[in-house]
Parts: C-alpha cells; structure tokens; sequence
C-alpha cells in the first residue's frame, strides 16, 4: 500500500487519525496545495472559474475534472 498525504498540509495521512481541514478546504472553496501520492508543494492556479495544480512528478489536477467547480 502507498502512502497518502493530506492535501492542504502535506502531511503523511494516518490510518485511524482524524486530520485537520481548513474551514474554506472543507467548503470547496481551497484547492489542495500538496500532491496526495507523494507530499510534494504543488503549483497552484485560482481562475473566477476553478483552479488547477501540478505536480512536478505526478502531473495535472484540474477543478473542471473533479467536478469542483
């Protein structure tokens, strides 16, 4: 199993440990700022109309894909 990271924190995520969101995260209204699959700072983009992040390793997430807009 791969380790999973906390997507606002970046943070390895624990089995069994409640993790912090940030308010505006739990709302929608942050994009993650940390690749889930390896802990990395992602670049992040915030348009009127979604966001968008990438990961130097793992590659592009979009709000539009997620249905997050």
């Amino acid at each position: 199993m791969d380790a999973r990271y906390n997507p606002f924190t970046g943070e390895p995520v624990v089995p069994g440990h409640d993790e912090a969101i940030p308010a505006a995260a739990a709302l929608g209204l942050e994009p993650p700022r940390y690749c889930e699959q390896c802990g990395r700072r992602m670049v992040v983009q915030v348009s009127p109309d979604g966001w968008w992040a990438r990961c130097s390793r793992h590659g592009l997430l979009e709000s539009a894909k997620l249905e997050r807009r």
